[in-house]
């Protein structure tokens, strides 16, 4: 499938590469269809990817790994979570938090309480919040990053 991104121009996406959210994401229900993109040739931190809409291709979201940023990340997620999405084990759980890269750099942070939660195996996704209180919207990772 061919599509145009603001941020990559004209791009060629595998059918196999294709996400579905069968809710959309928080705040765009209507943004289901979406793939992982990075560019290796602009200057951007290691491990920041895009999660580029294909129903929307304006509209992407800078996310990273979870324990990329945050070692130990655990979040408890409800059961609804695998009923959307299949059953999730530790070989096709690929959590993935948003970033927030503000003008000043040094303010970067991610949403470790909604993370992106993608079924590898079933191409699914939804955005969830955690049920565990002890994760942060604006989680700060500048100081993290550059180390």
């Amino acid at each position: 499938m061919e599509f145009t991104s603001k941020l990559f121009g004209r791009v060629d996406v595998d059918e196999e590469k294709v996400i579905e959210f069968p809710n959309g994401i928080i705040g765009y229900p209507d943004y289901r269809r979406f793939t992982l993109m990075y560019d290796i040739d602009k200057s951007i931190p290691s491990g920041l990817n895009f999660l580029v809409s294909l129903d929307e291709p304006a509209f992407l979201l800078p996310v990273v790994t979870a324990l990329m940023v945050k070692p130990g990340y655990s979040p408890i997620f409800s059961e609804d979570v695998q009923a959307v999405i299949g059953k999730l084990d530790a070989f096709n759980a690929l959590l993935l938090v948003t970033m927030t890269i503000p003008e000043d750099i040094t303010k970067m942070t991610v949403n470790l309480n909604a993370p992106i939660v993608i079924n590898t195996d079933t191409k699914k996704a939804i955005q969830s919040m955690v049920e565990n209180k002890d994760y942060d919207i604006k989680y700060p990772i500048y100081d993290f990053l550059k180390n």
